[in-house]
């Protein structure tokens, strides 16, 4: 390769540079960095190019420091950028505000690599993002898919939306980058209508076969409760990648339908042109703890390591503990955690609080209430749980004593709320909700479907009503349940034919569950129930859930393109006005 000279300074530089590798950051940082002149700033962003590959806060500081040097006083406005993306993807987020700041004249680049970097770095960070993008005098396209991202990736579902519809509104294309990202959001509010309209925006600019859009959709789809959607998605994206295959065995993990996300895990390791990693095995794990698939299960967690060459992480002795709690072997589960190489993490000590509550198994639940006391003292669920599973078992004393010391030390308990979505409008319920203009119509509902479902054999399951009541006073509050409401409501509203889809914000009951199952039978309409934590995602139709039997039902055929255009003719509109954001609005 060629050299030419540099200046005065004697220093040479090759006339390509090439985009440095990982691991091999450092030795190409410190090439980097020696071989810059004011005349040419260029090896110097390969140096910060190489610090971020190498995650070296320190050879990032050197390559700025030797730009002060050598380009001082004012850095131009390409090398403010640099810094910007290197401080921000170094989680340095006070270095890259000042780098910011320092750029007299800062471009839509910089801004943009600001909002990047804090999308990577946790919620908080997303909100300093949106100052920064507020204040941009120049958007462009790049800069909105990074907002939308910045909130998507941080569980900020509501506000990475209303940026998509912000960018639409303010003449933006959709893009592929952007498309997946608003569905992923579609994706945690449970926004079947959303996740559509944006899947009709993306057959309508042709981006619908991309395959992060592909993915995104086969995600959006799964969660959302439509997995013959995402499997016909699926099966027609001809070059499938990892994404893509997590994201259908996570859609039948989420429906504890194991028998398929076993057979679609079997063709991925068959083909050999996908190696599973870890959210892969997390995925398989939970659809066999969901499935009842107990054994298969766990065989897969003892034989990772030597199949595959990956380590068990937190979220795999998570899925373990959950996977020997629901099949009633929490003394089991509690001696994976104690052989656990890390600390165990929350979501492993709620696993198996949940269990012991699911079991009665009080004292085991104790213990692992406690430990999760000492890493969220904060968090009403963890409370909450503990109480109920006293309450549960009839320890009243002891629910009520957990209660009281909730109230002394100012922990809330979430608001629960189910709701349904008709004619754009959602009508949310809380337990026990006197206030709904249809209360009536509705109490009167129940009463019916009470007889039905008792000359059916259905016997309410009383231990999930939390009041120290006589026994038909239990039967009686459980029947006022908001996701039972909630139903009766769908019932009375919306006509044959249409699939009743209830949604809670927190997790199902066991008692409504089954309720389900059995209202389904009598009335002979499709249910289907689903959590925001997806904890619980059922299909009920002819007394069946889906995983016994596939219902037949009604939905957009994706082959169907037309239909699918018929979506977009309103689209700003529609997008805008979906009412799932009143939800959060009516639990303040």
């Amino acid at each position: 390769m060629g050299l030419r000279p540099l200046g005065p300074v004697g220093l040479y530089a090759p006339k390509r540079i090439c985009k440095p590798q990982m691991g091999r950051g450092a030795a190409a940082a410190a090439t980097a960095a020696a071989a810059v002149a004011p005349a040419d700033p260029q090896p110097l962003a390969v140096a910060f190019e190489s610090a971020i590959a190498s995650r070296s806060p320190r050879l990032g500081r050197a390559a700025h420091a030797r730009a002060l040097r050598l380009i001082a006083p004012a850095l131009p406005p390409f090398i403010c950028a640099h810094l910007v993306n290197l401080y921000s993807k170094l989680d340095l987020p006070a270095a890259a505000a000042a780098a910011l700041a320092s750029d007299p004249h800062p471009t839509v680049v910089s801004y943009t690599a600001f909002i990047s970097g804090a999308a990577q770095h946790g919620r908080p960070r997303a909100g300093k993002a949106r100052a920064v993008f507020d204040g941009m005098g120049v958007r462009n396209s790049v800069s909105w898919c990074s907002m939308v991202a910045a909130y998507a990736q941080n569980g900020a579902e509501e506000e990475a939306f209303a940026a998509y519809l912000g960018a639409r509104r303010a003449g933006e294309e959709p893009t592929d980058f952007m498309v997946s990202s608003a569905l992923t959001t579609c994706a945690g509010l449970l926004g079947l209508d959303l996740g559509r309209a944006l899947h009709a925006v993306a057959v309508r600019s042709c981006i619908d076969a991309n395959i992060f859009v592909a993915s995104a959709l086969v995600d959006m789809y799964g969660k959302c409760g439509c997995v013959e959607d995402a499997e016909q998605i699926f099966y027609e994206t001809p070059h499938r990648n990892l994404v893509t295959w997590n994201a259908m065995i996570g859609g039948y993990a989420h429906i504890g339908d194991a028998q398929n996300a076993l057979l679609v895990f079997d063709d991925m390791t068959r083909s050999g042109e996908t190696a599973p990693n870890y959210i892969t095995l997390v995925n398989v794990i939970t659809s066999c703890s969901r499935g009842g698939l107990t054994k298969d299960g766990y065989e897969l967690f003892e034989t990772m390591r030597e199949r595959f060459g990956i380590e068990p992480r937190t979220e795999h002795y998570a899925c373990v503990v959950d996977l020997l709690g629901r099949a009633g072997m929490e003394e089991q589960a509690y001696e994976v955690i104690q052989g656990m190489p890390m600390r165990p993490s929350i979501s492993v000590w709620g696993a198996l609080l949940g269990a012991c509550k699911m079991h009665g198994k009080t004292e085991l639940g104790r213990i692992a209430a406690e430990k999760l006391f000492e890493l969220d003292p904060q968090d009403s669920g963890n409370h909450v749980l503990l109480s109920n599973m006293f309450a549960s078992a009839g320890r009243w004393a002891e629910a009520t004593d957990i209660r009281k010391e909730m109230k002394n030390v100012g922990i809330k308990k979430d608001p629960g709320c189910s709701w349904v979505t008709w004619k754009n409008v959602v009508h949310v319920f809380r337990a026990k909700d006197t206030k709904h203009e249809m209360y009536n119509e509705i109490q009167a509902l129940l009463s019916k479907l009470r007889k039905q479902m008792q000359a059916a054999g259905y016997m309410p399951d009383t231990q999930y009503s939390l009041y120290d009541l006589e026994e038909e006073e239990k039967e009686s509050e459980v029947f006022q349940h908001s996701e039972k409401l909630a139903l009766a409501f769908g019932l009375i509203c919306i006509p044959p034919g249409v699939p009743i889809r209830i949604m809670k914000n927190l997790r199902i009951c066991v008692d409504c569950h089954r309720a389900f199952k059995f209202i389904s039978g009598i009335v002979g309409r499709e249910i289907i129930d689903l959590a925001l934590n997806m904890e619980h995602m059922s299909w009920f139709t002819d007394n069946s859930t889906v995983s016994k039997s596939w219902p037949e039902v009604s939905r957009i055929q994706l082959g169907g393109v037309g239909e699918l255009l018929k979506a977009t003719n309103a689209e700003i509109c529609t997008e805008a006005m979906h009412p799932i954001f009143a939800i959060w609005l009516s639990l303040d």
